[in-house]
């Protein structure tokens, strides 16, 4: 098979952003580029490697078997490029993608530490939905994936081969409230206390649902303010413009006037922290970077 490296490169991209678009925006190609590439690459193979639909496309099975091919020999070249520089291993790439709310405590833990006790590791970070970051980890855009999940705790995918996935810690929800607020003197509320409370929560999307109202609130809750990014969510309620829910991990994150509550009259709310990647032999660039967070998280289980 005659088949090139930018042919493997744009596969794996297109694989990861599900359309040419996407990809060529991230290659720094032109759609019909990526799409005479794909076509190349299809040419080559004999096979068919997506299935167009409305709004993308996605790999077929000729092209999950692929993938990972295609990914090892990427790979295999990026470690060429390092050992042919003279880079040691203490300087490979450690990609690492997390959802939201792991990124202001573990994850900043994490390269602290590494930062102080491997500076030359050459890591790089995404914040992303759990389908986003299992695309990337699929694609090998990135190595090692936190995710988060609600018992019963199902493998994130379907997809062969399964993921390698190790849970980190448990945490439990909490709610953020105003420190200046009607529940300033309160360790925990009930259901009827915040049925009528303005909310602060993410904005819904078909990659998630909205996240930041209490699971299983009864009532239409009344959702004011809507943003995906955790620090502006707390500083609302510092501004006493509503409440949120939030993971406990966060309690070092929070901002001055601001209070984590309980609520008691429902049933606890946890989810379980777990990192997840392919199968397989890691690099030391990424071994290290699992023994920074396992180091952190259990340091925030404590």
């Amino acid at each position: 098979m005659d088949i090139t490296v930018v042919g493997l490169r744009v596969l794996r991209e297109v694989a990861e952003r599900g359309t040419f678009t996407a990809a060529g925006q991230a290659l720094g190609y032109t759609q019909s580029a990526v799409s005479r590439q794909v076509a190349s690459l299809e040419q080559a193979t004999g096979v068919r490697l997506f299935d167009r639909y409305p709004g993308g496309v996605r790999l077929t099975s000729a092209g999950r078997a692929l993938l990972p091919h295609a990914v090892t020999a990427l790979d295999a070249l990026d470690a060429a490029g390092r050992e042919l520089s003279g880079a040691g291993d203490d300087t490979g790439p450690a990609r690492l993608g997390f959802f939201p709310a792991a990124g202001a405590v573990l994850v900043a833990r994490a390269m602290t530490a590494l930062g102080q006790q491997r500076p030359r590791i050459q890591v790089t970070t995404r914040e992303g939905t759990t389908p986003s970051l299992l695309r990337a980890l699929r694609s090998g855009a990135l190595d090692l994936a936190l995710l988060s999940s609600r018992p019963p705790h199902r493998s994130p995918d379907d997809d062969d081969p399964p993921l390698h996935v190790e849970p980190l810690l448990e945490d439990r929800l909490v709610l953020a409230v105003p420190a200046g607020g009607r529940f300033a003197d309160r360790a925990g509320v009930t259901a009827q206390h915040i049925a009528g409370e303005m909310w602060i929560a993410s904005p819904a999307s078909t990659d998630e649902p909205l996240l930041g109202i209490w699971p299983g609130l009864p009532g239409r809750p009344r959702v004011h303010h809507s943003t995906r990014d955790w620090l502006t969510k707390l500083h609302l309620v510092a501004a006493g413009v509503g409440i949120t829910t939030v993971p406990s991990m966060l309690l070092s994150a929070v901002p001055p006037g601001v209070r984590l509550i309980t609520v008691d009259d429902l049933p606890e709310e946890r989810r379980r922290v777990s990192l997840a990647r392919l199968p397989g032999p890691t690099t030391p660039s990424t071994d290290a970077l699992i023994h920074a967070l396992r180091r952190h998280a259990a340091d925030l289980a404590e």
